[in-house]
């Protein structure tokens, strides 16, 4: 599987991750990969925008949003 390293991390930015796994009783990885996951899982309105013109389809702010809305709020995959 592959892997990702972050380096250069503010102290205060590590603090925080730190303490957030520690109550969500995770490990810092583990808490890490979590909110990648769930990041990955999302769509961007730039992704969104370009499957629509795929479908040769034109969206409207208002559908657009909607649209974005619905994917945000979709169970994770």
């Amino acid at each position: 599987m592959p892997s990702v390293q972050i380096k250069n991390v503010p102290p205060d930015v590590h603090e925080v991750l730190r303490d957030r796994a520690s109550k969500a009783g995770q490990s810092l990885q583990a808490y890490l990969l979590a909110q990648l996951e769930e990041q990955a899982s999302k769509s961007t309105i730039k992704e969104l925008f370009e499957r629509v013109e795929h479908r040769g389809g034109r969206l409207s702010p208002v559908r657009a949003a909607k649209l974005v809305r619905e994917d945000r709020d979709a169970p994770s995959r």
